[in-house]
């Protein structure tokens, strides 16, 4: 990975999350039975659901290739029988319920970025994954 690259994202993630905690710890109210809202309870299950779906797509990507083997495999299994980026999926639906759990601004906008930036991604190790398998 470059060091620009790994640079830029450092640099993001710190700044998002000084934003989340800072309007967390600092700013937000929340009325004291937020936790039985609608907007907390779904958005805390769309979290919940898209951390397991992204720690079981993981599990999958890790387990791809025997100890030795080498070259390209499309994952099976989970998520992946129905989109080519199944823990990208999963990040998203995290970020989504985050978003709404929090009832906030930058949550909202983590949420949007992750989306756009994640759709690119996956998009992109589609295209790779039919070019591999076209042959």
């Amino acid at each position: 990975m470059p060091l620009y690259t790994c640079t830029l994202a450092f640099t993001f993630c710190v700044y998002n999350g000084y934003l989340q905690s800072r309007y967390l710890s600092q700013y937000a109210v929340y009325a004291d039975d937020w936790v039985t809202d609608p907007r907390f309870l779904v958005g805390f299950c769309l979290w919940l659901i898209g951390m397991l779906i992204n720690i079981h797509s993981d599990h999958i990507l890790r387990n791809l290739r025997k100890p030795g083997e080498t070259g390209y495999k499309i994952p099976r299994g989970g998520l992946f029988e129905y989109v080519t980026a199944a823990n990208y999926f999963g990040e998203v639906v995290e970020w989504c319920g985050y978003a709404l759990a929090s009832w906030s601004v930058q949550g909202g906008a983590f949420a949007a970025f992750t989306f756009c930036i994640l759709v690119s991604r996956a998009q992109q190790h589609h295209q790779f994954a039919l070019g591999m398998c076209s042959w």
